[in-house]
């Protein structure tokens, strides 16, 4: 049985100007790999919901999430701002 190959997606959401977080990369396999390790490098929190990466992936890019996902991608943007405030808690 061949491996489903691993898929990821990126999205972009700048408070106050943005009226919703948009689709900013997305891919599977190689692509899916240099998308983490872009993220990876620029010290961009990652967070797995291979759920979620299914319905991103479906968008067209730089495509405004549509409602349906505000909640799933909340509670990402919810798990990012923790992250960045523990690191900042820790300098």
């Amino acid at each position: 049985m061949k491996e489903k190959s691993e898929k990821a997606a990126a999205l972009k959401y700048s408070h106050g100007k943005d009226s919703a977080p948009k689709l900013t990369a997305k891919g599977r396999g190689e692509v899916a790999k240099k998308i983490i390790e872009i993220a990876k490098t620029h010290n961009i929190p990652i967070r797995e919901d291979k759920e979620l990466v299914e319905f991103l992936s479906m968008l067209d890019l730089y495509q405004e999430i549509p409602p349906e996902l505000y909640r799933a991608v909340a509670e990402i943007l919810a798990f990012i701002y923790a992250v960045n405030m523990k690191a900042g808690s820790m300098k």
